[in-house]
């Protein structure tokens, strides 16, 4: 079936009395001729390697290559396990699971493109979170994978998931609406609840520009994981408690399709505004690169349809 409305998954999921995860991974049988076991073996070998980022991102400091970043993920994590923190501690744990992987792929550690390397933390952070309230088994947390997965391939096929066509609003907001869609099936919420969770997470993005500081997937990339893992988090809850999108889902993801086509150039993933171009910015650029170039790197983190949909493990990008 075509991934372009997630109305059309609902009404669809709803109309069988299934889930769209479960929609997902015959879609992916039909197209790849894989079994469902196939399918799920893969699918369990991605979460591994997202487990493995979020366990070495807080047992250890983990620096980037460029020594712009690190060991953010290890502070967070040593605070919340002092009993400090404001926030239910066991709940702010997937703000220090996004860092950890957000850390790791800047370090040029393995990670999942889910759905590029730039947002590669939300997805696996919220689903680590869930594994480990010891709510769910790994199996059930694999299918959910597959529930991200069909979301993030209607937000790509009907907009976009990449930071240099769309935005930042493109990425984190696609994995943060992934990672609330995901669990809030994962919960048991209804497909409705699933779509109202996607809509609720991604209009709060909105217009979130991506202003990487010399074109690097670390500034503010990192930062904006973990805080974005949280409202994933907290778009599930509501969506879960009864709160609804007013705007659907279809229309915030075509909105924000909009958004990103009017942004400038500048602000979409060239290292040539935003952030950027702060004297901050420019200085650690020219810290990194030896001089102060008018023109940013692109940072690797677009990803095609099919990311979305297989999450292939990746080398970090930074």
């Amino acid at each position: 079936m075509a991934f372009a409305q997630l109305h059309a998954l609902i009404q669809q999921a709803q109309a069988r009395g299934t889930t769209i995860a479960q929609l997902m991974l015959e879609t992916e049988q039909q197209q790849t001729g894989r079994s469902p076991e196939e399918i799920l073996a893969r699918m369990r070998q991605h979460f591994d390697v997202m487990e493995e980022a979020v366990r070495r991102g807080i047992s250890e400091p983990v620096r980037s290559r460029t020594g712009l970043t690190g060991g953010d993920a290890y502070r967070m994590f040593q605070y919340v396990q002092n009993g400090a923190a404001f926030a239910d501690p066991a709940t702010l744990r997937v703000v220090a699971y996004a860092l950890a992987v957000s850390e790791v792929n800047a370090s040029m550690g393995r990670i999942v493109a889910t759905p590029t390397a730039g947002a590669a933390g939300i997805l696996p952070a919220v689903l680590v979170y869930a594994l480990d309230t010891g709510r769910y088994a790994r199996e059930q947390v694999v299918q959910a994978l597959l529930t991200a997965a069909a979301i993030g391939l209607v937000i790509a096929n009907s907009a976009s998931i990449s930071g240099a066509a769309g935005g930042c609003q493109a990425e984190v907001g696609s994995a943060t609406a992934m990672a609330a869609g995901a669990l809030v099936e994962l919960a048991g919420g209804t497909p409705e609840q699933v779509g109202h969770a996607v809509g609720l997470a991604l209009k709060n993005v909105l217009g979130l520009v991506c202003d990487p500081v010399g074109g690097l997937v670390e500034i503010p990339c990192i930062i904006r994981n973990g805080l974005h893992a949280w409202t994933a988090i907290a778009a599930a809850e509501m969506a879960l408690a009864g709160v609804r999108s007013v705007i659907p889902a279809d229309e915030v993801i075509q909105v924000m399709h909009e958004i990103g086509k009017e942004m400038p150039v500048s602000l979409r993933e060239t290292g040539l505004g935003g952030l950027a171009a702060t004297p901050t910015g420019k200085r650690l650029r020219e810290q990194v690169f030896g001089r102060a170039a008018t023109a940013a790197p692109q940072a690797v983190t677009e990803a095609g349809a099919g990311d979305a949909v297989t999450a292939e493990a990746t080398e970090g990008a930074s």
